[in-house]
């Protein structure tokens, strides 16, 4: 078991990459620290992704946010970097990343940052009765 954080994002091959399909990640407990304090922030953060040729590996997800906990970031410029960081990875379809940061001195902020490859075409969501 690895006890250390890593910036490595691995990869599988999809295992049916003819299907649209979503994948979805929830990460309750992401931390960086503010830039300007020092002070740490805390954010969920959900990773929903239509994969293409490879799917990310989660024990690499977890390690990668893990290095983020003694780096300064702002929330906007963390967030980006972790989606460009996992498009790169895996050039999925689709990806959607949102940080949902916890209350600092009474403000609440959410990122919510997105990818898509432009050669897709989002199937047509289905209606039921």
């Amino acid at each position: 078991m690895s006890t250390t954080p890593s910036t490595d994002l691995e990869t599988f091959p999809n295992p049916n990459p003819e299907r649209d399909y979503t994948i979805k990640i929830d990460t309750p407990e992401f931390t960086c620290l503010c830039p300007k304090t020092g002070q740490p922030d805390f954010a969920t953060m959900t990773l929903e992704y239509v994969p293409n040729r490879s799917c990310i590996e989660l024990k690499s997800f977890k390690l990668y946010i893990w290095s983020y906990r003694d780096k300064g970031a702002f929330h906007e410029a963390v967030t980006n970097a972790i989606l460009d960081d996992l498009v790169k990875a895996c050039q999925p379809r689709f990806m959607r990343l949102s940080a949902d940061f916890n209350v600092r001195g009474g403000v609440y902020t959410t990122v919510i940052v997105e990818h898509k490859d432009p050669k897709w075409t989002p199937p047509t969501p289905v209606q039921l009765a």
